[in-house]
């Protein structure tokens, strides 16, 4: 301890050091922390772009299908019968 200052002074400046440092350790932590909560919410969370494809593909199949039904379906025109 430096004799040149006061105790509550020296008291004080070790006290917002610790401070300083705790609030810089604390900051490291969540980092960490907010760093991995992310990798596993890529992991958990369930894949929207790819599901979104899938539907996409199967309704147009579907719009394929149906519009292959109605050009199969054309009335025939009745023949005329030869007399």
């Amino acid at each position: 301890m430096d004799d040149d200052k006061p105790v509550i002074e020296q008291m004080t400046d070790a006290v917002s050091s610790a401070a300083t440092t705790t609030a810089e350790a604390a900051k490291a932590v969540v980092k960490k922390v907010r760093k991995a909560a992310k990798k596993v919410a890529k992991k958990v969370s369930p894949k929207k772009k790819k599901t979104a494809k899938k539907a996409a593909k199967k309704s147009a199949k579907q719009t394929r299908k149906a519009a292959r039904k109605k050009a199969g379906k054309k009335k025939k025109k009745a023949k005329k019968s030869k007399r």
